[in-house]
């Protein structure tokens, strides 16, 4: 699971699953008068367990998962992430339906109660509430709004662009760590030797047809095409790593992985140049 494809929707899926869970703790439901010791919290109710608690947690689980996989497994022709969109607002929907009626099985203990009124929803509930429909908003908002669609972890850019054929300053697809050659030498800095043996002060041919090849990455998962035209990714290009533009057909460009595989990148817009 690579957490850079994770986006800033994403984000606030988890921090509302993080409430949801906290808020189970809590009170279901409160009564003037009765001891704390005696009102259950969240998890004393199946209902709200089954419909909120656990809906609401699994949701967001397979939404978040079905994100950082390259290739999310589909359940009858639908994705995971689709899954837990439906089971995030169906724990909004729990919810509100247990706001209107907190009491379950509270009905013995005020039945003996003078007072009229039934009881009133706990903190935990209300929390549950809450969290469950910030849940449900962020995840089918997520592919709707840009700004929740921007990477959670932004890529570090690279010290500055380098040659083709040449590894970035911190080795291919991962600026920051030295690269190392064969041998376990380091192939940025030897002296006397360039790329592919090219010897200093020997001018590298320029690139065919005016095109530069420059290293960039992707602000959100990008699927990567086969050169041949075929619609079946082979490789899925994720936000927070390096690649290699080689060649540019159009409004698309040919990238290559860090092992080697190369395909098209239909959808070019809002990348990162290094």
């Amino acid at each position: 699971m690579n957490i850079r494809s994770l986006t800033r929707g994403d984000g606030v899926v988890i921090g509302a699953a993080v409430l949801l869970f906290i808020a189970s703790f809590l009170d279901l439901y409160s009564i003037d008068g009765a001891p704390d010791d005696i009102i259950p919290s969240l998890w004393g109710s199946g209902p709200v367990v089954f419909g909120v608690v656990l809906a609401g947690i699994i949701g967001a689980a397979l939404v978040v998962v079905s994100r950082g996989l390259p290739q999310p497994p589909k359940v009858a022709g639908l994705d995971l992430g689709q899954f837990g969109v439906a089971f995030t607002v169906f724990a909004a929907w729990s919810a509100l339906g247990n706001i209107f009626d907190p009491a379950g099985g509270a009905n013995n203990l005020t039945s003996g109660s003078s007072s009229s009124d039934g009881p009133d929803s706990g903190l935990g509930l209300i929390l549950a509430l809450v969290a469950t429909l910030i849940m449900a908003a962020a995840a089918v908002a997520t592919p709707l709004v840009p700004a929740l669609k921007s990477s959670l972890v932004p890529a570090a850019r690279p010290a500055a662009p380098q040659p083709y054929g040449a590894q970035p300053p911190g080795g291919y697809g991962y600026p920051g760590a030295q690269q190392a050659g064969f041998g376990g030498q380091p192939q940025q800095g030897q002296p006397g030797q360039s790329f592919a043996g090219q010897q200093p002060g020997q001018p590298a041919a320029p690139p065919a047809g005016g095109f530069s090849p420059f290293w960039f990455a992707v602000p959100v998962p990008r699927p990567l095409f086969p050169e041949d035209g075929s619609q079946t990714p082979i490789a899925e290009l994720a936000p927070g790593t390096w690649y290699l533009a080689v060649e540019q057909r159009g409004p698309a460009l040919v990238a290559q992985t860090q092992d080697g595989r190369r395909g098209v990148l239909q959808d070019t817009s809002g990348i990162q140049r290094g």
